[in-house]
């Protein structure tokens, strides 16, 4: 299994064995616990992760998996909200290969759906020309073209992104540092302009 650096997009899973079909249901059910229906996020702090290519959900969870990735504490957003809150790396330090690909699939299988939020149309007008200038290479179609296999920008929240592009920004995800070259060559502002931008894409 290769492990590639450019997931930029998943959050929250709990792992449970996965011999079959139901076991499989079963385990979405508790990821969506924080992701929203169908994998679909209705908070602005969590992604979306329904419609992500799969090779980039498998990558993303190996990264947790190997703690490259910063792993923020998660409550449950719905379903049994008394469960013990949990983070990304725990969660993917439990599953076996076979696991994470099954979850991949899955998820790669369903409709992504852009989220519906505020942007500021000034910014994102901004933000447009920032991506065409130094984004769209990697993230084409305002960054939401999974055959680019470098995560979900367009129709994400923007609550979820502004942090990312934190972590990207202070080196924190070191399995991408072309990222954080990008990032060096960005103002605080043109982050901004950015992240309204993929807010934008409704």
């Amino acid at each position: 299994m290769f492990r590639f650096g450019v997931a930029i997009a998943t959050g929250f899973l709990l792992s449970f064995s996965l011999p079959g079909v139901a076991d499989l249901n079963a385990t979405m059910d508790d990821c969506n616990g924080c992701h929203g229906d169908k994998g679909v996020s209705q908070w602005s702090d969590v992604p979306t992760i329904a419609g992500l290519a799969e090779f980039v959900h498998v990558d993303a969870l190996f990264v947790f998996q190997d703690g490259d990735r910063p792993c923020a504490e998660s409550e449950y957003r719905q379903g049994d909200s008394s469960r013990s809150a949990t983070t990304m790396c725990e969660v993917a330090a439990g599953l076996s290969e076979d696991e994470i690909e099954a979850i991949a699939a899955a998820y790669a299988s369903l409709p992504y759906v852009k989220a519906r939020q505020d942007f500021d149309s000034g910014r994102a007008a901004a933000g447009q020309t920032i991506h065409e200038q130094q984004c769209d290479r990697c993230h084409a179609n305002a960054g939401m073209d999974p055959d680019d296999e470098a995560g979900m920008l367009g129709g994400q929240w923007m609550g979820y992104l502004r942090s990312t592009f934190a972590e990207y920004a202070a080196g924190e995800r070191d399995q991408l540092d072309k990222m954080k070259a990008k990032m060096d060559l960005l103002s605080g502002d043109d982050i901004e302009n950015l992240i309204h931008f993929y807010g934008s894409q409704q």
